[in-house]
């Protein structure tokens, strides 16, 4: 597979404040990727700076082997679609979804329509008398009907309820399987896309934690829980995620573990990928604070 997005130690400054701090990672084409990490981690920041609407510091980024700035060529192949897109006052659903007809050489309108009826969006309703669901749901159709080779979704579904946002899953996966394409999830709702995302960018204040397959990632970590001499046996040399202790008992995730059968007094539960990220972070949080303390 090709590579369609790449970012070569990327920093990104505000003052003092490092966004993105010597960020590296590539995306390959053909595949729906996770962009993950908590509020202010520097998720947002990335994708502006591939999608041509930041600078980098330092660094660069690469849309399809080009530079994304004054680069029309690789900006008609990417949609980006984020929680706070703005529409002129002028704008009824119908312009909206007009305009992006104009902008998106691959659009679907007949895919589009249906999306709009599955939705339940008033398409002569005013953009901005819309509720926030409404709105969430006029960028999902965009990024879906837009069928572009390069589709980043920055959390704008997080205005759809649960049977909303379910509904965009399934269109996504359904129409992905029919036309493929590179799309990047960014979102906390880590839980629902895991079984859509092939691949998983953990970032943490500016940084990447974990850049790998969401299949490997899945059995990469293991929670443990038994009498604590026996736990904290099998957990030496194994790197430490969490642990929590009740009395005489020890409950620890490692990363790196696998069960062992051979261990009667222990029980051994599978990570899901949102503890995983969770737990790493949390993890990295304390390696960040300890430095503080040190510094």
């Amino acid at each position: 597979m090709s590579t369609v997005v790449a970012m070569h130690g990327v920093t990104k400054r505000y003052g003092d404040l490092a966004a993105l701090d010597e960020v590296s990672f590539e995306l390959e084409e053909g595949r729906i990727h996770g962009l993950l990490g908590r509020n202010g981690a520097g998720k947002t920041t990335a994708m502006q700076i591939l999608t041509a609407q930041n600078f980098a510091t330092s660094g660069s980024a690469e849309i399809f082997g080009e530079r994304p700035y004054e680069n029309a060529r690789v900006l008609a192949r990417t949609c980006f679609i984020r929680e706070s897109l703005k529409y002129p006052d002028s704008y009824k659903v119908e312009h909206a979804l007009r305009a992006a007809a104009s902008v998106f050489p691959n659009w679907d309108q007949a895919f589009a329509d249906q999306l709009v009826g599955e939705f339940g969006l008033p398409s002569n309703r005013s953009c901005k008398k819309l509720s926030r669901g409404q709105q969430s749901a006029v960028g999902v159709i965009i990024g879906l009907a837009s069928r572009a080779p390069l589709t980043f979704f920055d959390e704008p579904y997080l205005g759809l309820d649960a049977v909303a946002r379910q509904l965009f899953y399934d269109r996504l996966l359904a129409d992905y399987a029919v036309h493929p394409r590179t799309v990047v999830l960014s979102t906390h709702l880590i839980d629902e896309v895991s079984d859509l995302i092939e691949h998983v960018v953990l970032i943490d204040h500016g940084r990447v934690l974990i850049d790998e397959d969401a299949e490997a990632l899945r059995g990469r970590a293991v929670t443990v829980t038994g009498p604590v001499e026996a736990v904290e046996r099998f957990a030496a040399g194994h790197t430490e995620l969490h642990r929590e202790q009740l009395g005489g008992f020890l409950r620890v995730t490692l990363s790196g573990a696998a069960p062992e059968p051979t261990e009667p007094n222990l029980q051994f539960e599978p990570v899901s990928l949102q503890q995983l990220v969770v737990r790493t972070t949390q993890q990295q949080s304390g390696v960040l604070a300890d430095r503080e303390v040190l510094s």
